[in-house]
């Protein structure tokens, strides 16, 4: 298997995984995905964090808004893999609960990853509302 390869099973399966997971409030799933190691960056739609206990605390709070996800589509428009690092420019469809109130939305996301002890996380993000996507 090339990186390349290797970095799509795991984003098409380990990353996703984990993102169905926070959207349907289960705390944890995306410790697993990210990166414990400094610098790490979170600019998101909704909240942002510049190291590690930020953005675990954003995962937090994020894992207590969310419940009963119906869709999570990855729409994946680019990606590179060069040695230890990554990165991928995607839209994330999604059909959640935030906060009590049924949510339809679509987020522009720009993800950075590197390799850490043979596995691939997360060291930053960039998400934000891509409204003309999101459909009526």
């Amino acid at each position: 298997m090339t990186a390349d390869e290797e970095f799509l099973a795991w984003f098409e399966t380990t990353w996703r995984d984990a993102e169905v997971a926070l959207h349907n409030g289960k705390p944890g799933a995306r410790d697993d995905t990210w990166s414990d190691r400094e610098p790490i960056t979170l600019f998101g739609a909704w909240m942002n964090a510049t190291n590690a206990d930020e953005a675990r605390a954003v995962f937090r709070k994020l894992e207590e808004s969310f419940a009963d996800a119906h869709d999570e589509r990855i729409q994946l428009l680019a990606h590179g893999v060069s040695a230890d690092l990554a990165y991928t420019v995607h839209r994330e469809h999604t059909t959640t609960s935030v906060l009590g109130e049924p949510r339809d939305y679509v987020l522009r996301v720009t993800q950075v990853y590197r390799r850490e002890d043979g596995t691939w996380k997360v060291a930053h993000r960039h998400a934000d509302s891509d409204e003309a996507q999101a459909g009526p």
